[in-house]
């Protein structure tokens, strides 16, 4: 066997150790009250989250794939794919990402010293929750059209615009944000990289209620808000290096396998127990069952050759986000199809608290639709998978 097999099949066994350590965490030592939202498709809650961060943080794995000096495990990037799926499969929710895989990273490579002083440690113990200020009414996928001004006067950025579908908005203490600080003759230029307290005068919140009908999304106004230098990361102009930075560090994360793969077992749940609506095409759904199963099985391998090779190169990266969007919303399309009247039925009071069922179909019917309600942003936010294509057809094609 040569040193390369070698080298390849020790990471293998190292992260089948830790899948098995994970499952025997979330098995025994997850909050059971989580579980079972998630496990009914319940929307969460602050406290929920903060459960979730309390766990996590009695092995130290809030965050793992931080270097160890900063509270991490220095997990591969095998690992951390292997912490996101098995955790996800086991009845975790997806760990709101905004503080710890995004702005922390960025912080850690590109922050000064006082800053990961300042910012990690909170991240970690759950104190401080962050939200991403990226896009706004003209800019969505189109980024580098972004108009929120910073201007710098003495020791501090004078901020003024507007960000729009904030997600987590109203929980935030903190918002990391792409405002421009200067002009250039490409749009990308000038951009930069700021950290703003959320309690600062002049940021207002208002709430985006989307289509599953709930509270996710906010349109944040900063008008005359007053943030310290101190709080730029990195140099001023370069934000938006910073930020692609920050998108690729998502792309394994947003493959979401686990939490596809309990979606597609509670599915086969439903057939096995008999609360499938049963119609004539029962055995159409079940090869369309087994069809997105292989689907997910590409996904995997997919992320799987990528983290052992270390991180997907830019155009892996939006092959894994197109084939894994599409993929979550081919399995709540077929969901509300499984429940058939339970979909109809929709009431987005029941998809909260210990009270939430259907009177329609399964119990879980509610949270299956706002499942596949919310999900179809899935293909939009984290750059809209036409952004992807193109991003894949110039660098691999040439066009």
């Amino acid at each position: 066997m040569s040193e390369q097999s070698t080298d390849r099949q020790a990471l293998l066994d190292r992260a089948e150790s830790f899948r098995r350590e994970l499952r025997d965490f979330c098995e025994n030592d997850f909050p059971e009250s989580v579980k079972r939202k998630v496990a009914d498709g319940q929307l969460l809650e602050a406290e929920d989250f903060r459960a979730q961060v309390k766990a996590l943080g009695t092995r130290g794995w809030v965050a793992g794939h931080w270097p160890s000096e900063y509270g991490g495990c220095d997990w591969s990037p095998l690992e951390r794919f292997v912490f996101e799926e098995e955790s996800q499969l086991r009845g975790a929710p997806w760990l709101i990402p905004q503080a710890i895989n995004y702005v922390a990273p960025v912080i850690i490579h590109f922050g000064d010293e006082a800053q990961k002083r300042r910012f990690l440690p909170p991240i970690l113990s759950g104190e401080h929750w962050w939200t991403q200020g990226y896009s706004e009414p003209a800019a969505g996928s189109d980024l580098a059209a972004l108009k929120t001004r910073a201007v710098r006067v003495g020791d501090k950025y004078i901020v003024n615009g507007q960000k729009l579908w904030t997600s987590n908005a109203h929980w935030a203490d903190w918002m990391f944000a792409l405002v421009r600080t200067g002009d250039g003759e490409r749009k990308q230029e000038g951009i930069s990289f700021l950290l703003i307290d959320m309690k600062t005068p002049g940021i207002t919140v208002r709430p985006v209620i989307t289509i599953d009908g709930h509270h996710h999304c906010n349109e944040v106004f900063l008008d005359n808000v007053e943030v310290p230098v101190e709080n730029l990361v990195g140099a001023e102009g370069q934000g938006w290096s910073y930020g692609k930075f920050l998108l690729g560090e998502e792309r394994l994360v947003v493959a979401d396998t686990g939490m596809s793969k309990r979606h597609l077992l509670r599915l086969r749940d439903l057939f096995d127990s008999g609360q499938a609506w049963r119609s004539d095409n029962e055995a159409d759904v079940r090869d369309q069952l087994d069809e997105l199963e292989l689907r997910l099985h590409g996904l995997r391998m997919i992320c799987i050759e990528a983290a052992l090779r270390g991180h997907p190169t830019p155009s892996e990266g939006s092959m894994i986000k197109i084939r894994a969007t599409e993929l979550q919303q081919a399995i709540a399309e077929l969901a509300v199809e499984v429940i058939g009247p339970g979909a109809a039925a929709y009431d987005p009071e029941r998809a909260m608290g210990p009270e939430g069922q259907s009177p329609v179909g399964p119990a879980a019917s509610p949270g299956i639709t706002c499942e596949y309600l919310h999900g179809r942003a899935k293909t939009i936010f984290g750059g809209s998978n036409e952004i992807q294509r193109n991003i894949i057809s110039k660098a691999e094609l040439g066009l």
